[in-house]
């Protein structure tokens, strides 16, 4: 196994740094469709959300959504897909590919359902194909509500497949932002609300025929990929001392706040989830549990933090320059396939990737085409465009068994009081 043109790891590595600098909060080129049409919401439109703002407010209000009605008229005989994060980017996709299909209603768990129409309106998703409800992941109190809402809005159907896709990325702060609980924002959002969400969403999983929950990952929280593990800082959860302690810790680790590492600490939890959920319930539910990476969608409102400058030339390096470069209805389509391919649902516990024509950065592996039963090398971690999905490996980190069952302990010790 071999790297491939390591001379653009420097570069990578410039691209993906933290960025201390105050962030640019004014919405510049090359967003001019944006700015020309205030009412859009698809694309990378979404403003900066820095740490000053935040500091002092909640993000739920307590107000619980009344509950929807009617659920089982609307669904008729679709299979019902919960997706969090479903507004904007890989979530608004995803929810498109699969109400494309006809057989699945999307229920779209967003912080915004006014703005989760007129992103389904922009994009074609009809509104018999779904349903917004409001989710704020940042509070456990919010999850709890949205489940409850959830169960008035389907008292018979069961919720067939869950997908765990929503997701802040925070590189920028100075210091913390904070959850409504006392988490530190990029745990809280990405793994902790998720995984009360998906603890509470268990029984209604288990009495769907042949259910899926997929919890979305990141090359970033891989240690053995390019992007995880030669793009500093490094994902590293330590013996999670962070995690022990609960409300206050900056990190999981235990250490001081890092705004880029506290994202990939945190995709790093997503996936050692999956491979306890596969452990503890796969053999007794059938429930099909998985992890995904979709490649680098480049253009999208999980960079709203960063500045201007880097929004502009991380989507040109990743088309021209290392091949990388995903658009966001690919991504979509590919997460989609993870719910609805019937090859995603012959393994469970695992890591799906693509091996697109990113052909600049990668591994060179020596790999089996089963089709004529000869080995090729083929680059295969990088991503990009098109290519066929397989399973990829975690790195040691997330498959360290005794890790991954002491999170999921920990995690269950914080969520308690909500199931």
């Amino acid at each position: 196994m071999s790297l491939l043109s390591v001379g653009l790891f420097p570069l990578l590595a410039l691209l993906n740094a933290p960025l201390q600098a105050p962030v640019v909060r004014r919405v510049q080129a090359p967003i001019r469709a944006a700015v020309s049409n205030p009412d859009r919401v698809v694309g990378q439109v979404a403003p900066p959300n820095p740490t000053s703002v935040l500091l002092g407010t909640k993000l739920y209000d307590g107000k619980k959504e009344l509950p929807p009605i009617w659920g089982g008229l609307k669904v008729g005989t679709r299979r019902l897909v919960v997706i969090t994060g479903a507004s904007s980017g890989l979530g608004l996709w995803a929810a498109k590919a699969l109400a494309d299909k006809k057989n699945y209603f999307v229920i779209c768990a967003v912080r915004d359902p006014e703005k989760m129409d007129r992103a389904a309106k922009e994009i074609g998703i009809k509104r018999s194909d779904y349903i917004a409800m409001k989710l704020e992941l940042g509070s456990l109190q919010s999850v709890r509500d949205f489940v409850d809402n959830l169960k008035t809005f389907t008292p018979v159907r069961p919720i067939n497949h869950l997908i765990c896709n929503a997701a802040v990325y925070r590189p920028a702060d100075p210091v913390p932002a904070w959850t409504d609980d006392g988490y530190e924002m990029s745990f809280g959002v990405n793994h902790l609300g998720h995984f009360l969400l998906c603890q509470l969403m268990l029984p209604e999983l288990k009495r769907a025929k042949n259910a899926r929950l997929c919890i979305v990952g990141s090359i970033t929280g891989n240690s053995n990929t390019i992007g995880g593990g030669l793009v500093y800082p490094r994902a590293e959860i330590g013996e999670l001392e962070g995690l022990r302690q609960g409300p206050g810790a900056e990190m999981v680790d235990g250490g001081k706040f890092d705004g880029a590492k506290a994202y990939k600490d945190a995709k790093a939890l997503n996936m050692m989830t999956i491979t306890e959920l596969h452990k503890r319930f796969h053999d007794t539910t059938g429930i099909t549990f998985s992890s995904m990476y979709p490649g680098c969608i480049a253009e999208t409102n999980l960079f709203r933090e960063k500045r201007q400058w880097f929004k502009t030339i991380f989507p040109l390096f990743m088309k021209y320059v290392t091949g990388g470069y995903v658009p966001e209805a690919e991504a979509g389509q590919r997460l989609a396939q993870v719910i609805d391919d019937p090859e995603c649902d012959k393994q469970s516990g695992v890591y799906w990737s693509w091996n697109g024509n990113a052909q600049q950065v990668g591994l060179a592996s020596r790999v089996l085409n089963k089709q004529t039963g000869k080995w090729e090398v083929q680059v295969q971690g990088a991503g990009g465009s098109g290519g066929k999905i397989f399973v990829n490996q975690f790195s040691g980190m997330i498959s360290d068994s005794r890790r991954a069952k002491l999170q999921y302990d920990y995690s269950m010790d914080l969520v308690k009081d909500y199931l």
